[in-house]
């Protein structure tokens, strides 16, 4: 493999943020890849019958969570909805045990008792995806005040998309956040269609991240699909938050290729758009094109990293699909029952 190293540098617009090593964009062309053939294979064994409920797939979004997870420092707490795999390979959580949990498996992060939606890891900072629309704010901000009740210098990241950004619980969470200036990033991946609803039917102001004004909350509107643009926000809204000036509600402007969930056939918008998203506005393929112009990466190198991805990949899907299912006794383990 051919790569180029270079030393750290200040970007043009970063003020006195270090730009991303040649390294470090290597890094996140790796994690959006392995984002990217792990949600493709997902979708494989959803259609094989091996994943059953509901499977929400992260493919094209992938430079929001590289992008705003290259900001985070040990300690930080990330929380989001349901579309979340994505959000839990690019913490670093073990692909095996991922696709074990999608699998129903034993040996997956919830013991084959969570599935797709409901999945954590407190040793990663990962408290779940969650099932329930916008329900995951709540606990982000809850998260959020417990970081500066404990003074232990971290942040939270939550998570939301543009449909869930229409739920009461989000603005009760801004405005206790921004009263009690909390540790906590926002985050509205928007994504123009909530479930099957595009953004422009559903809400009366399409400028998302302006809501956050009434609530005297530092707001940003950037592009979700550019990796390099994520991570630059992300710097500054980290470093925000992290002065003690309260939380910052970030609008990441991004689209998904699939339909909102395996389920789903996605009638509601035009081939030509998606074609013109994929071909245009490819998160990935924006950063190869920076690789290969930045003389980085050889076409030897984007091979040999592709093949050692799809070897992770086939190697969590066969760990999945060799693992034993729960045992029954497993059902009546971690449930509270009220008296």
């Amino acid at each position: 493999m051919s790569v180029k190293k270079g030393a750290p540098k200040k970007g043009p617009a970063a003020g006195n943020n270090l730009a991303p090593t040649t390294d470090e964009l290597v890094k996140y062309y790796k994690d959006m890849l392995l984002i990217r053939r792990f949600e493709e294979r997902a979708g494989q064994l959803y259609g094989m019958g091996l994943i059953g409920g509901f499977c929400h797939l992260y493919i094209g979004q992938e430079a929001v969570v590289v992008g705003l997870q290259a900001c985070c420092r040990p300690g930080d707490s990330i929380v989001t909805s349901y579309r979340d795999h994505g959000h839990m390979l690019a913490c670093a959580m073990d692909p095996k045990g991922v696709m074990a949990e999608l699998t129903g498996r034993s040996t997956g992060y919830s013991r084959g008792k969570g599935g797709s939606m409901h999945m954590f890891s407190r040793e990663k900072g990962f408290f779940g995806g969650h099932g329930i629309v916008a329900a995951q704010v709540p606990i982000g901000t809850g998260l959020a005040f417990a970081h500066k009740y404990k003074g232990d210098g971290g942040l939270s990241m939550a998570y939301m998309g543009d449909g869930a950004f229409n739920q009461g619980q989000v603005y009760e969470s801004l405005n206790m956040a921004s009263l009690w200036q909390l540790p906590v990033l926002f985050i509205v991946e928007n994504n123009k269609y909530g479930m099957g609803t595009s953004v422009e039917r559903s809400s009366a102001s399409t400028d998302l991240a302006s809501r956050g004004e009434a609530y005297n909350v530092k707001t940003m509107s950037i592009d979700g699909m550019d990796v390099m643009a994520v991570r630059e926000a992300g710097i500054e809204a980290t470093e925000h938050i992290r002065a003690g000036k309260g939380p910052v509600l970030m609008e990441a402007k991004t689209y998904r290729y699939r339909g909102h969930s395996m389920s789903d056939p996605a009638k509601y918008r035009t081939k030509e758009e998606l074609q013109k998203m994929r071909t245009e506005h490819d998160p990935i393929d924006h950063l190869r094109q920076l690789l290969i112009d930045q003389k980085v990466l050889d076409d030897d190198a984007f091979k040999a990293i592709d093949k050692d991805i799809k070897d992770v990949v086939v190697a969590a899907a066969e760990f999945a699909q060799t693992s034993p299912e729960p045992d029954p006794a497993e059902l009546w383990t971690d449930i509270i029952i009220a008296a």
